[in-house]
């Protein structure tokens, strides 16, 4: 685990706020509220998102901090899950303005061989500008690489693949040819999703391929077996606490000095992997005296055969484990490691 990690967010932070400096307010509102109507599916396919400078470094203000943050937990998720291993190469697909690369450098230390591949050149161009600003030598020194993410992709074979918020922006046919090369070339994968219904399913079903494949899930399932969520009754997503700073704020619209990225997400690999016992699949209720917590663990820890959802109701008579169910967090393993 990287023990600069909050030096490493914190950089990219300010490194932001810099570029946000020389853009004009009005600019960047307007690009934004254009990304937001993409982000969510309201632009035409065939139209052009990032068009020029502007339109990436408002991308970069209004995404950036929170895909980093969801990316991290997503990876923390991979370390826990293998601690003594860590990726001496990366490959991220779709990686824009660089997030998921932040994101791989505040988790683990040691020298590393980066590559971003996007369509979009001008994210490419900031991406890079942004990674020149970090003091890691992994971050500097990562090649920026032009590609087209789709059915003809060709991955080099790395350590680690990451795909982050991209299946969406995908055909059917191009997001199961994108995941069977991630799951050709990496030795551990970690794919990303923001955490809606849709994005759900599209994690569910990569889960599924990545497996079929021949990786081992790693987080944030406790097993390999088919998910136990009902299609269409639920969706597993878990929630990464944003900081936002004052220019953020601005571009966003927002005054909290934090926002909440709820995100999906599967990480597996081709070695070795000790998931969680089980893990916490939504926000603990803490009422008097207890705390219901809501799980999901192998199958047969379940109340039946082809189930591992469970509610755990923990109460004061509990003693240690009652404090540490209040201070349990969203998408961490239960019981807590000692």
């Amino acid at each position: 685990m990287n023990a600069s990690a909050p030096t490493t967010a914190e950089t990219l932070r300010s490194t932001l706020g810099r570029l946000l400096d020389g853009l004009p307010p009005k600019q960047a509102s307007a690009a934004v509220e254009r990304l937001i109507a993409s982000y969510r599916g309201q632009t035409p396919t065939d139209a052009p998102v990032l068009r020029d400078r502007s339109d990436v470094v408002a991308y970069a203000a209004y995404r950036m901090p929170a895909t980093f943050e969801a990316v991290r937990a997503a990876l923390d998720g991979l370390a826990q899950a293998a601690p003594d291993w860590v990726p001496g190469s990366h490959v991220d697909v779709g990686g824009g303005t660089g997030a998921a690369t932040w994101a791989v450098d505040a988790t683990w230390d040691g020298p590393r061989e980066t590559a971003v591949l996007d369509w979009a050149e001008p994210a490419l161009a900031l991406g890079e500008e942004l990674a020149a600003a970090s003091a890691s030598p992994a971050l500097r020194s990562a090649g920026w690489r032009r590609a087209v993410i789709g059915s003809g992709l060709a991955l080099p074979d790395a350590d680690l693949v990451t795909v982050s918020y991209v299946l969406g922006e995908l055909t059917a046919q191009a997001r199961t040819a994108v995941v069977a090369e991630a799951a050709r070339a990496g030795r551990a994968v970690v794919l990303i999703e923001p955490g809606t219904p849709e994005g759900y399913l599209r994690i569910r079903e990569a889960r599924e391929q990545l497996i079929a494949a021949g990786l081992r899930v790693a987080a944030p399932c406790p097993h390999d077996g088919t998910c136990p969520i009902e299609v269409g009754q639920d969706w597993c997503h878990f929630s990464a606490r944003v900081s936002r700073s004052s220019l953020h704020r601005q571009v966003k619209g927002g005054s909290l000095a934090y926002e909440d990225e709820k995100f999906s997400y599967v990480a597996a690999a081709r070695f070795p992997v000790e998931p969680v016992p089980a893990r916490i699949t939504r926000r603990p209720q803490i009422r008097k005296g207890l705390v219901l917590l809501d799980l999901c663990g192998p199958p047969e820890a379940g109340a039946g055969p082809e189930t591992g959802l469970t509610r755990a109701t923990v109460t004061k008579r509990h003693g240690a484990l009652y404090k540490a169910a209040r201070d349990a967090d969203w998408g961490r393993q239960w019981p807590p490691a000692e």
